[in-house]
């Protein structure tokens, strides 16, 4: 098992006691679970990668419209077993959205921009039910040329867009989420 993502998450300087305290809760339960946090066998928490793509004016951000979840949000995905968090989050963004050239934009924190204890509801998928879990997630922030041509994963999305800034919150239906996309894009705008 790599632990690279171990030493990603150990690595990153919070910027507020939020950020501390996720990154130690984080780092307490991957030593506890480092033998499945990595895999979606972990049915209480495990390991993803979500990425929030701006274009180069940095005003918008490129959305996919989720048919689980029936909203527009970022990009992401478990790790299913790969100890690359970056490498995760860049294929997610590839698969759901075409694109294939990514900047990485990093801040004063590290090439993490954030990370995050997600809940995720129950649902059904691939017609098998799923209970609800925490994703323990490390977020990426990546720039993208508007004009670059996307592609509708029709077996995930329902859509793939450029959203203004200003528009997040009302394409996207999930208020306890918006409010990490803000951070996240705060973080690399500036």
């Amino acid at each position: 098992m790599s632990n690279h993502y171990y030493e990603m998450i150990r690595g990153l300087r919070p910027h507020d006691e939020r950020d501390q305290v996720t990154k130690n809760n984080m780092l307490a339960f991957i030593i506890r679970h480092q033998d499945d946090v990595l895999y979606r066998d972990n049915a209480i928490a495990h390991m993803t990668a979500s990425s929030v793509i701006i274009n180069e004016s940095r005003d918008k951000m490129l959305m996919i419209h989720h048919k689980i979840y029936d909203t527009w949000t970022w990009q992401g995905g478990h790790a299913d077993g790969e100890g690359d968090l970056l490498k995760v989050a860049l294929k997610e963004a590839q698969e759901e959205t075409g694109l294939t050239d990514f900047k990485v934009l990093e801040d004063e924190g590290g090439m993490i921009i954030g990370l995050d204890i997600l809940t995720v509801r129950e649902h059904i998928k691939n017609g098998k039910y799923i209970s609800a879990h925490l994703h323990l997630n490390a977020a990426f922030l990546f720039e993208a040329r508007e004009e670059d041509i996307l592609f509708l994963n029709e077996q995930e999305t329902n859509g793939v867009r450029w959203v203004p800034f200003e528009d997040i919150d009302i394409f996207a239906d999930e208020p306890e989420i918006t409010p990490i996309y803000h951070k996240l894009i705060s973080r690399g705008v500036k």
